[in-house]
């Protein structure tokens, strides 16, 4: 699932901290290639004093201007369709019959999630399937890479530049391999989260000790549970438009088309 539209935010908090880096920053922008090594010059200067590590240095110097996230970044059309068009072209149904398999598969998990966030299957089912197919495509860009050209881009630099620190913090505990492969905008793992959310609302699902978005299943859909909840998801109540737990699905994603999806597609999973 791509980032979004132009005017999209998916999963579009991110901590306080991170976003006073980003406002902080002093490195240049720039709108193509030609100033990126420049660039990460200063910013990794700037991250140092800021505290981020030998890992996380160097992961941000090998970087390279990842060309096809600005490709993507610039052309995002889907959510622009109408919310029929939207779903086809996503294959809801698809996600759908697949996911009522899924919510029988998993049940034991579902059920423990919910208990713990008061989230049920339907919602995070469907944000599963929708952002990649249950896990069957993750991404294909270095997410570091990702993130650092977006932080760099003019367009969107403040914003892309609290979700740099947070990728580069996670390489530093070692949450995220430099070398992992992720969407366009440098999203991460089984339900796509952007780097610095998937710092703040990362928890362990599996009950291993540690937050792998990418590998483990049940720390990804149990993160969007605690993302749900950290946006106002009130166990029990309704997820349809014009019920309460709808916005915390319109926290997820701001287009309208894709938090109706969702909102269907979950009704239809938890029956």
């Amino acid at each position: 699932m791509a980032f979004g539209g132009r005017a999209v935010v998916l999963a579009a908090s991110v901590c306080a901290s991170l976003l006073m880096a980003g406002q902080a920053s002093a490195a240049q922008c720039g709108n193509n290639a030609g100033g990126f090594e420049a660039w990460k010059a200063q910013f990794s200067q700037e991250a140092a004093s800021r505290g981020i590590g030998k890992r996380g240095l160097n992961a941000l110097a090998r970087t390279s201007y990842a060309s096809k996230t600005i490709a993507a970044d610039r052309g995002q059309k889907s959510f622009k369709l109408s919310l029929n068009s939207f779903m086809q072209k996503r294959g809801s149904n698809a996600i759908i019959s697949r996911g009522k398999g899924m919510k029988k598969k998993y049940a034991r998990l579902f059920a423990n999630i919910e208990k713990r966030y008061g989230v049920p299957a339907g919602p995070l089912i469907a944000i599963w399937g929708m952002e990649t197919g249950f896990g069957g495509f993750l991404g294909n860009q270095n997410i570091v890479s990702a993130v650092a050209t977006l932080a760099y881009d003019c367009r969107r630099s403040e914003f892309f530049t609290g979700h740099l620190y947070g990728a580069l913090t996670m390489v530093d505990r070692g949450m995220l391999d430099p070398n992992a492969r992720g969407a366009a905008h440098g999203e991460i793992g089984q339900t796509q989260f952007l780097p610095g959310n998937a710092l703040k609302y990362g928890v362990d699902g599996d009950g291993n000790g540690r937050v792998d978005m990418i590998r483990s299943q049940a720390d990804a859909l149990a993160s969007t549970a605690n993302f749900l909840r950290a946006h106002g998801w009130q166990r029990g109540a309704g997820y349809q438009p014009g019920q309460p737990n709808f916005r915390a699905i319109q926290g997820w994603n701001a287009a309208s088309v894709y938090q109706q999806a969702i909102a269907i597609m979950a009704r239809e999973i938890d029956g």
